[in-house]
């Protein structure tokens, strides 16, 4: 079961990582402006606020790699950056639209659940 919860959480940072890509590199190319459904001049202004977000992603997948990596009390590392995914993509869910809430805090919580439980 812990296999299990430190894939979820690997996954969670790896989901993070791609997001970083998308916002920071891939906004107004041709596959992000597909992903998030945008024009181009949409895209073009909107281009530094997305990488701003993007780097957040990436601080989001850094600390869930460095829980990972933590000798000992790692689970509680990983345990606050899945809460602040979560918190991220409830928040994003609100505010932006319904499939946040599942590419990103659905796999947060299950990956949260799975790494408590483990560690109890």
């Amino acid at each position: 079961m812990k296999i299990l919860a430190q894939a979820l959480v690997a996954l969670v940072a790896l989901l993070h990582l791609y997001f970083l890509v998308l916002e920071m590199f891939l906004w107004t190319k041709p596959a992000g402006r597909r992903v998030f459904k945008l024009t181009e001049e949409k895209a073009a202004a909107t281009r530094v606020l997305a990488a701003n977000q993007g780097l957040y992603n990436g601080f989001l997948a850094a600390g869930l790699g460095w829980g990972l990596c933590a000798v000992g009390e790692g689970y509680r590392i990983q345990l606050f950056f899945l809460s602040c995914v979560i918190v991220a993509g409830v928040f994003g869910a609100a505010t932006v639209g319904r499939k946040i809430l599942w590419v990103q805090a659905v796999p947060g919580a299950v990956a949260l659940v799975l790494t408590w439980w483990t560690a109890r």
